[in-house]
């Protein structure tokens, strides 16, 4: 199959989504793979793409916070005062979702994820089609997010009709989710849009799900909040700023072809080490992190090594990326420890 057409041509676009056809489009997070949400068959398509278990919900992308009510029901007051303050933008609410809203968006569950995307591009075809998009990120299931056109042509490699093209993605990490779906507002996943903001919207308080088994999330399923997730294919481990030089010397000496993603890899002496430098300042960390972690995925290397961020507010969203991308670092690198 041909590579897909790089193109910014909105009413193309438009028409290809109104068909039932599969657009990559631009956000101010991640790049969306996206289809007309009340077209089943499309929103299937997206899933095959991806390779997405059927039962991973995927977030509605709308125009605006009027059309609230075209896709869920008993909305609460909650989610109106965090619409107003940061639609259009990089946070997702999860809500009653009104019974026409499709089971392959939803994944089977009675709630739904809407949120109004912040780019410019994005923002005006869906106010010019009059749709909703459903959009997982434009990867491969569970692999690293993309936020460039380029990214999404190498991975997908001729499997869509169109990429929209809109530049770089500013944000960087995916949206911010709050489940409204009981009394006590939940982050399921932190994101674009730091906790301290939404809580000072609110007025109060906002639960961090720590785990799945909480009485009040446990029937509530998320886009990329499984353990593993976010991962490139080359092995990814984390380590603590005091021993990350050591402890990847040590596995260099033993042949290991590794890189090092750090904050301050200015070090003499590294030998071998690919060393790839870091913003200190999480957001433009978060904003460069998946492109970073692309380049390096396509060097060969055995292993990235890359050190914890800072246990701070500011940090959640990358540290979670983290987490999850390290959940597969291979057993007998986990927790090496010097001899």
């Amino acid at each position: 199959m041909p590579a897909p057409p790089i193109d910014t041509d909105l009413e193309r676009a438009a028409a290809i989504l109104k068909q039932g056809g599969v657009v990559a489009i631009p956000t101010e997070t991640v790049y969306g793979l996206a289809a007309d949400a009340l077209n089943a068959e499309a929103v299937r398509r997206v899933f095959a793409i991806k390779g997405r278990p059927a039962d991973h919900p995927v977030i509605v992308h709308i125009a605006g916070a009027d059309q609230l009510e075209h896709w869920a029901r008993d909305i609460p007051e909650a989610a109106r005062v965090l619409a107003a303050h940061f639609w259009p933008g990089p946070l997702t609410l999860v809500l009653p979702r009104r019974p026409e809203v499709p089971d392959s968006v939803t994944g089977g569950q009675d709630s739904v994820g809407l949120r109004v995307p912040a780019h410019p591009l994005t923002l005006e075809l869906l106010r010019r089609g009059g749709f909703g998009l459903a959009a997982p990120s434009a990867n491969r299931f569970g692999r690293v997010s993309p936020t460039t056109p380029a990214h999404v042509a190498e991975e997908l490699d001729g499997e869509v009709d169109m990429i929209l093209d809109g530049g770089p993605c500013p944000v960087g990490v995916e949206s911010t989710i709050v489940s409204l779906l009981a009394p006590e507002p939940v982050l399921l996943r932190p994101g674009g849009v730091p906790l301290a903001e939404l809580e000072a919207a609110l007025g109060r308080p906002i639960r961090i799900a720590r785990k799945a088994a909480e009485p009040d999330t446990a029937e509530v399923r998320a886009p990329g909040t499984l353990a593993a997730h976010y991962a490139p294919r080359t092995p990814l481990c984390l380590a603590e700023a005091a021993a990350l030089w050591s402890r990847a010397e040590r596995l260099a000496r033993k042949g290991l072809h590794i890189a090092v993603l750090a904050r301050a890899p200015e070090r003499e002496g590294h030998g071998d080490l690919v060393l790839s430098p870091m913003p200190s300042d999480a957001t433009a960390y978060a904003r460069l992190l998946y492109a970073r972690l692309r380049e390096l995925d396509g060097l060969g290397l055995d292993l990235i090594l890359v050190e914890k961020v800072p246990d701070a507010a500011a940090w959640l969203a990358v540290a979670d990326r983290l987490k999850r991308a390290a959940a597969h670092c291979p057993e007998a690198l986990r927790d090496e420890e010097a001899p």
